[in-house]
């Protein structure tokens, strides 16, 4: 496969996507200049190339790790490019071209060879850490052996590497493995070479180095789950500090050569990132311009909503972006009843997706849905198994499947969902009362969403112990491919014990041979067909219910500059581009 090429196909397809909803373009001339809401769909708002000033960020909750190879979550991995750096990267532009890999560290983008199973990339010269180190080759293995192969210690981030190197399914990781050479599977001949040896093809490989797992880590300085109080940059900022579950500051890595990056415009003087900050006090700061952006990246809260749509002034300043997601339930297989496929299906049939909707805010909040994959994601087939008048839910053919399922008068179960996040909760509340109507009793069990993958409802144990049958979660696209949507949440591969995505425990031999096969396809038009198959295999199973088509009303205060939508992360802003003008 030609990385390359297929990259434009996909930026095509979403720029369709973005066309027509962008009510608005036209870059704004200045900060405080003239603007028009929704555009940083498609151009970049506010253009500066003036360094200083202090780039604010706050969160509603806390990151599931700040550690570029034990986070899962797309802000994080959009955030972290600003202190590390991965073999490739998604290209800071406005529109369609943000979705154009480029090299990072490397000189270049992969090269294949043996049929693209082996990718070998080149670092680029005079590279180096912010204490002044070269970085090597060995470094980006050591990377991605300590965030695939520990999950003991590092378990958030995805799998892939794991599941496609030769013997990933043996080597037990830096920890516990002392042998110095590593996994043989990742070649490091020189100390700008590094070799990567798959199992079988892999076409979308060049996508997957994207990935903060790539950034180097120096095995010296690693300290396993503490790494994260004394991350080592790569980046053109460094920390100056850094609080478990408060915040962080990072300021200006001396080290960093511009000449090596011409990815990073590096504009503010200073970072300062805070968290566990209520998401209605983040609205208002954002709105009374005493906050950057809200870094979380999933727009303003329901109640700020209003406010902001009906003030044509304010207005003016969001951006209503397709995130590339969707919110679902999985419904856990290994906890009854949801074992039965019945069970699953009741509950498919029962839900009422349009009070869903409005309970999420609305249309500006995003689409229902009814695949997995979003439309804007490469291989998106639109079908719908189990389409109800209105989105509003089929009692008839629910109260059928209970009796299928020998719980012809409904059942009890748990429905989890984050607590810090009040479109998801709200979501939630809308899914318990409509499923009521037919009996089924679902009990809202809420966490918080810095630990609510690592401990609660990614955690099968966890899972199975305290019997939670629904649990609410929402996906990007690891990158915008069908495989780089449904890998970690529908391959049986991805289940973990901890930290894991496949909320639903899904691990259907098909599917999982399905998706290998696919991605081992290095015919382009073959492949996209197998992403909507595999959707509707996993639509036939019942155990995910789509919801929404996830949109972002982002709000970008008159401060901000250099301000565009990335769909390569989830539809927030790109945090590599921006600046401010305090």
């Amino acid at each position: 496969m030609k990385s390359r090429k297929a990259t434009l196909v996909i930026a095509t397809t979403v720029a369709l996507a973005l066309g027509a909803t962008a009510c608005g373009g036209g870059d704004s001339k200045a900060s405080g200049g003239k603007t028009t809401a929704d555009a940083a769909l498609t151009s970049v708002v506010n253009k500066s190339d003036k360094k200083g000033g202090t780039l604010t960020l706050d969160m509603s909750d806390v990151p599931d790790s700040l550690d570029p190879g034990n986070t899962y979550y797309g802000w994080v991995q959009n955030l972290s490019r600003l202190y590390s750096r991965p073999l490739t990267t998604f290209k800071p532009a406005a529109g369609k071209d943000g979705l154009e890999v480029v090299p990072d560290l490397a000189e270049g983008l992969g090269v294949p060879s043996d049929g693209a199973k082996t990718w070998t990339y080149k670092l680029k010269k005079g590279l180096k850490y912010d204490d002044g180190t070269p970085i090597t080759s060995k470094d980006v293995k050591y990377g991605v052996e300590r965030s695939n192969f520990a999950p003991e210690a590092l378990s958030n981030g995805p799998t892939y590497f794991k599941a496609h190197l030769i013997d990933g399914d043996k080597y037990q990781g830096p920890y516990k493995d002392k042998n110095p050479n590593g996994i043989s599977s990742i070649e490091t001949p020189d100390d700008t070479t590094i070799v990567f040896k798959l199992k079988d093809a892999f076409a979308d490989f060049d996508y997957l180095a994207t990935f903060s797992q790539t950034a180097p880590v120096p095995a010296a300085k690693d300290k396993g789950a503490a790494y994260v109080q004394s991350i080592v940059s790569s980046g053109p900022y460094k920390f100056q500090s850094y609080e478990e579950g408060k915040g962080a500051t990072l300021v200006r890595n001396p080290q960093w050569d511009p000449k090596t990056d011409p990815n990073r415009p590096a504009l503010p003087d200073k970072i300062v990132a805070k968290f566990k900050i209520n998401q209605v006090t983040i609205d208002n700061d954002l709105l009374a311009d005493n906050l950057t952006v809200d870094v979380g990246g999933t727009g303003v809260a329901p109640q700020t909503q209003p406010k902001v749509l009906t003030d044509q002034k304010l207005k003016s300043r969001t951006d209503s972006s397709y995130a590339g997601a969707t919110s679902y339930i999985g419904l856990n297989v290994n906890v009854a009843p949801f074992d039965n496929i019945h069970c699953r299906k009741a509950v498919q049939w029962g839900i009422d997706k349009a009070s869903v909707q409005a309970a999420a805010g609305g249309a500006p909040k995003g689409d229902v849905a009814s695949t997995l994959l979003p439309p804007t994601v490469n291989g998106y087939t639109k079908f719908n198994e189990y389409q109800t008048p209105g989105d509003k839910g089929d009692e008839a053919k629910a109260r059928d499947e209970l009796k299928q399922c020998n719980q012809p008068n409904g059942f009890a179960t748990s429905l989890t969902a984050r607590s810090d996040r009040p479109s998801e909760m709200a979501m939630a509340t809308a899914v318990q009362a409509s499923l009521k109507k037919i009996g089924v009793i679902a009990d809202i069990k809420s966490f918080p969403a810095g630990k609510y993958f690592t401990n609660f409802a990614g955690n099968p144990q966890y899972v199975h112990d305290h019997k939670l049958g629904m649990l609410m979660t929402a996906w990007g696209a690891d990158w915008p491919t069908g495989f780089g949507f449904l890998d970690q949440i529908v391959n049986g591969s991805a289940i973990k014990p901890s930290g894991g995505n496949n909320v639903q425990e899904l691990n259907d031999p098909a599917i999982n041979k399905a998706l290998n096969d696919a991605i081992g396809n290095t015919d382009k038009g073959a492949r996209e067909k197998a992403w909507g198959d595999i959707d509707k295999m996993v639509a036939d199973n019942a155990s995910a219910v789509p919801l929404i088509y996830r949109k972002n009303l982002l709000f970008r205060p008159e401060s901000a500059t250099n301000v565009t939508v990335t769909q390569a992360y989830l539809g927030m802003y790109d945090y590599l581009l921006m600046g401010s003008a305090k």
